[in-house]
């Protein structure tokens, strides 16, 4: 029950902020992600250049959120996870990727997918501070 909600939560969004972590520094960015409910995944585009995935190719657990921008508290929702992350190897993770973002086609992205193993929901709108919790 607890990932139905969460699912549910994650499938209003394409943003997410991602924190990834190399020597002791600490990096976040804000990408576009499609989500995989099969392997409870999301897959991300980002240049091997970029900071972020730098510190990745060192040190694969990455932590991050989606949340819903409201100042009504009793409308507060929103995920923090955490997963292990690498460079996508199945066609079927770079079809979701390129049928959520079409566009990117063009650009020829690598892509990136981030298994989660730990999710939390807060959502106000279940009763106020409510968490669910999904672990793998």
């Amino acid at each position: 029950m607890p990932l139905v909600k969460i699912e549910e939560f994650i499938c209003k969004h394409h943003i997410l902020s991602l924190a990834t972590c190399k020597d002791n520094l600490p990096q976040s960015s804000t990408l576009f992600f499609a989500y995989s409910g099969e392997d409870v995944a999301f897959i991300i585009a980002s240049d091997k250049k970029t900071e972020h995935i730098r510190n990745i190719l060192e040190n694969d657990k990455v932590s991050g959120t989606i949340a819903l921008e409201t100042k009504v508290v009793g409308k507060i929702e929103g995920i923090q996870f955490k997963g292990a992350i690498s460079a996508v190897k199945d066609k079927k993770d770079k079809k979701l990727y390129f049928h959520s973002f079409p566009y990117a086609i063009a650009m020829n992205p690598t892509l990136w997918k981030i298994k989660l193993t730990h999710i939390k929901l807060t959502d106000n709108k279940l009763g106020f501070a409510t968490k669910l919790i999904w672990n793998s």
